[in-house]
Order: C-alpha cells, then sequence, then structure tokens
C-alpha cells in the first residue's frame, strides 16, 4: 500500500517510516507547506490528489496541551477542521482513514480503565479539539477507525522521555507527578499496529472493523513511575540519569486540567483487529537505549 501519513516531524510519522521496510509498504510524508491543517480545505484535498495514496493516516495535530487553553481557535482549527478536510478527501479518493486521538477526551474520574463506549468529557480544550475531531472524522467517512492512544514517546519529536533525559543531564533531582496513571506508549510499537489496522480495512469491508478503538501500550504507570523507568534504562545505556521526586498534581499546577486516570482498555482493537500492544516495560529500554546513543538530537549529553 501507498501511505499518505499527516506531520513529517510527528512522533507518529516518524515512526511509520521507521516500521516502513518490515511491513513492505510506502510511506509518504504530507505536511506543511503543502498540508495546512489549519489552512483552506481544498488545499488539504490537492495535497492528497498530488500523492494518490491507497490509504490515508491522520497523525498531524495540535498537541500544546497548555497553549490550547488559551489558543481555542486554533487547536480546533488543526485538530477538528483539518481531520473533517482529511476525511472528507478520503472519502473522495475512496480510500481507508486512521485518525489518531488521544486519552484526554476523557475527564480521568473513572476509576477503572476506559472503554470505547465510555461517554467522553474532556476537561481541557485540547481534549475538547481532539474529541471534536474524533466526531468530524466518524461523520464524514465511513470506511476508518479513530485509535485513541496515550502518553505516546519515541525517539523522534517532543515527548515525556527526551525531557526527562535532557532534565537529568543538568540535575540530580527531577519533581514529577505520582498521582496520574496511564499507558507508557512507544510510538515505534504504535507504528506497528496502525498498520496492522490498515490492512485489516483494506482487506475486509466488515464494519466491525471499524468506529473507535483504544490502542495503547499494555501495563500501566504514573508519570513517576515512567521517569524512574526512564532513569534505569539510561544508567544502563550510560547515560544520564536522576533521582526522582514524587509531587502531586496540586504541586505541578498547569493551565490545562490533565486527567487523573488516562488508563485505555484496548480488549476492543485485540478481539477484533487481533493486536495487542506489548507492555510498556518491554519497550523503554530500546527507546532510551537510542536516545542515549543520539545526545545531539535527543539535546542531552552523557553522563
Amino acid at each position: 500500500m501507498r501511505i499518505a501519513v499527516t506531520g513529517r516531524r510527528g512522533q507518529i510519522a516518524r515512526s511509520l517510516v521507521e516500521r516502513d521496510s518490515m511491513a513492505g509498504h510506502e510511506i509518504v510524508l504530507v505536511g506543511r507547506p503543502e498540508l495546512d491543517l489549519a489552512g483552506d480545505e481544498r488545499s488539504i484535498r490537492h495535497a492528497f490528489d498530488a500523492v494518490r495514496p491507497d490509504a490515508i493516516v491522520s497523525a498531524a495535530a495540535y498537541t500544546a496541551v497548555d497553549r490550547a487553553e488559551s489558543e481555542r481557535d486554533l487547536a480546533f482549527a488543526v485538530n477538528a477542521h483539518g481531520p473533517r478536510a482529511i476525511a472528507q478527501a478520503a472519502s473522495d479518493l475512496d480510500v481507508p482513514l486512521l485518525h489518531l486521538s488521544t486519552d484526554y477526551v476523557f475527564d480521568g474520574t473513572k476509576s477503572e480503565p476506559y472503554v470505547e463506549r465510555d461517554p467522553p468529557q474532556p476537561a481541557s480544550v485540547y481534549g475538547a479539539s481532539k474529541l471534536a475531531g474524533e466526531e468530524a472524522v466518524l461523520e464524514t467517512h465511513a470506511n476508518c477507525a479513530v485509535l485513541r492512544t496515550a502518553w505516546v514517546y519515541s525517539p523522534f519529536g517532543v515527548n515525556f522521555a527526551k525531557t526527562m533525559l535532557r532534565l537529568a543531564a543538568d540535575r540530580e533531582e527531577v519533581a514529577v507527578v505520582a498521582d496520574q496513571i496511564g499507558n507508557p506508549t512507544s510510538a515505534l510499537n504504535l507504528a506497528e499496529g496502525l498498520i496492522r489496522v490498515l490492512e485489516n480495512l483494506a482487506g475486509s469491508g466488515d464494519p466491525e472493523l471499524r468506529g473507535v478503538f483504544h490502542l495503547a501500550a499494555s501495563g500501566e504507570a504514573t508519570w513517576a513511575d515512567f521517569a524512574e523507568a526512564i532513569f534505569s534504562a539510561s544508567a544502563a545505556a550510560n547515560g544520564p540519569t536522576a533521582r526522582v521526586r514524587r509531587i502531586t498534581t496540586a504541586q505541578y499546577p498547569t493551565p490545562a486540567k490533565r486527567p487523573v486516570n488516562s488508563r485505555l482498555d484496548c480488549s476492543k482493537l485485540e478481539r477484533m483487529h487481533e493486536f495487542r500492544l506489548p507492555n510498556w516495560h518491554v519497550s523503554i529500554a530500546s527507546v532510551v537505549s537510542e536516545l542515549v546513543r543520539a545526545p545531539t538530537s535527543m539535546r542531552v549529553s552523557r553522563a
């Protein structure tokens, strides 16, 4: 398949390129200036017309969670209006579409992991804009799957693992929130799941393969647990490390409210698409090791 992926520098896009040779598909990254999600809808259609893909992955998004609180219009333009235009292009081209969404569509008040039938209740502008994007995509194109994921990290882009290693290069102790819980998810593993779902959509018209699914790593952690695992893997790779000082959400106020519980139940996707991501502990060492080996791109130095 020739798969068009929105965004050129994002974690998902670059991870799909990294996994491309394994899957045997052609990944074509589509981004600005040709594709501007906040721009004219016709330009979005023209960008895909030029690629002529067999499938589309809508991965680009406005992800500045705190800044979205003061940039609501831009967040909705990129995360809702843009995906609607992408879905319309996919419908016109008659190709399957995957749209990436987030655990932030939930407010985090549930005590158990969230399942797809739980009513979304975003607590932030970012979450609300991503929910609007989900709804726009599902309303516009029937041959699509919306995939919610969480706590994505990788050797690419901006993410928590990179931030922790950068901080550890400069200090002996890092304060990390310990009362929010979720599923740390490697974008490289996530890319494998996206390819599997796309192959299933391309190979079957079964409506049960379409709709909303959760796709995140198995296992759970707090941000503090995640940080400690990052530092442990970094120490094993002779990279920067630091002590973790566990703090509460109240001790680290932010403009946007984060879900206390971000855990996603992924059993529906496992049942319908026969795919499950590994436990997050399995993937952390290889990603951190790669980051330590490339300190220039990571902007940290070895300890």
